[in-house]
């Protein structure tokens, strides 16, 4: 272990010492034991997300999006829906406005990833989303000292749900400032995690040769709220099957919500499947703290997901060449003029022909 190392454990517990926190010495021990259980890294692939610098001189990267996306366009389209709704919402002055909506409409044409509006310095970020797994335990499913939300509901409420703990995150905790460390393993993870690189046959050279490249240039970690997700299990291992949640009930209920009802018309079940996905559900239900279920030879589990960010003197590491971009850059809130008014749509055949599926080539959102 380097001095570098030792020196920002020994500050992590001397800081837990100082707190004297009886559930932060329990959580400790449910991370060790997790360590050995879980001790190997199931890599899920890149995600992407939107980080504000702000005008003032003391101020820290932050996250200003959710960095759950799965390609950089996504989180362009995410920073152009930010920058829009300011224009509509609170922009003070018409020149203030022009500025946020020079700013939307170059989002609208061009894959941007960094730009200064009203002196705030927008970047999108890239980090990289993971699991703990176990040799034959397979994925690392929830924690016992995992917080749960006060409301245990199954009920799904579209619009409602909970978000990620990601927006005001900052991308610098841990750079010298010993009350923001998450605890001693969190530490020790995180440095143990700072040489990580994509390995292996299966990846191509590109990719390799960038994340060699980011350890260099990026070589500081930050760690990202953690996040569960319900995972399939197929022939070849384990499958996300839903977006990132911020608590493991929010997981269960996503899983609740397929079992009952939505999975058996999204693939036109029998009676007899639809029958056993309910049970499931039930069995769900009526069993506290379950993570884990299997129907018509299907297993479904809740697996705890983590997350790293790589940082460097100028901040959070943007996209790799060779990170998925799959979509182009398009139109996606109405148009606005410089007071705040949102305009009529143009003729149809005065609009771009785009190449989405919506009006003028527009995605849906």
């Amino acid at each position: 272990m380097s001095d570098d190392w030792k020196r920002q454990l020994d500050r992590a517990a001397a800081e837990l010492l100082r707190r004297d926190d009886p559930v932060a010495l329990v959580r400790e021990v449910d991370a060790l034991d997790a360590s050995t259980r879980y001790p190997y890294v199931w890599p899920r692939g890149p995600v992407f997300g939107v980080a504000a610098l702000g005008p003032e001189p003391d101020a820290r990267w932050r996250l200003v999006s959710e960095a759950t996306d799965g390609t950089p366009q996504e989180a362009r389209d995410a920073l152009n829906s930010l920058l829009w709704f300011q224009a509509k919402d609170e922009a003070g002055t018409i020149a203030e406005r022009r500025e946020l909506l020079a700013a939307v409409h170059l989002l609208e044409s061009e894959r941007i990833d960094e730009l200064t509006v009203l002196g705030t310095r927008y970047r999108v970020v890239r980090g990289d989303e993971y699991a703990r797994c176990g040799l034959t335990e397979g994925p690392e499913p929830p924690r016992p000292t995992d917080p749960e939300p006060a409301d245990r509901s199954w009920r799904h409420q579209p619009g409602r749900a909970r978000p990620l703990p990601d927006i005001g995150h900052p991308l610098d905790a841990l750079m010298g400032d010993p009350a923001a460390s998450p605890g001693i393993m969190a530490e020790g993870n995180r440095q143990a995690l700072r040489g990580f690189t994509y390995e292996g046959k299966h990846v191509p050279p590109a990719m390799r040769a960038e994340s060699r490249q980011a350890v260099r240039d990026h070589p500081e970690l930050v760690l990202l709220p953690v996040g569960f997700g319900v995972i399939k299990r197929t022939g070849t291992g384990w499958t996300p099957t839903s977006r990132l949640q911020p608590t493991p009930h929010d997981a269960r209920r996503v899983l609740h919500s397929g079992l009952s009802g939505i999975w058996a018309d999204m693939y036109d079940l029998d009676s007899a499947a639809r029958d056993a996905y309910a049970r499931a559900a039930e069995h769900l239900e009526s069993t506290p703290h379950v993570n884990e279920v299997t129907v018509q030879g299907d297993t479904y589990r809740i697996c705890r997901v983590e997350r790293m960010l790589r940082t460097g003197p100028d901040g959070p590491e943007p996209p790799r060449p060779s990170d998925p971009d799959t979509t182009e850059p398009i139109r996606i809130r109405p148009l606005l003029d410089e007071h705040g008014v949102i305009q009529p749509e143009p003729e149809p055949d005065s609009m771009s022909t785009g190449g989405g599926d919506g009006p003028a080539g527009e995605r849906p959102r």
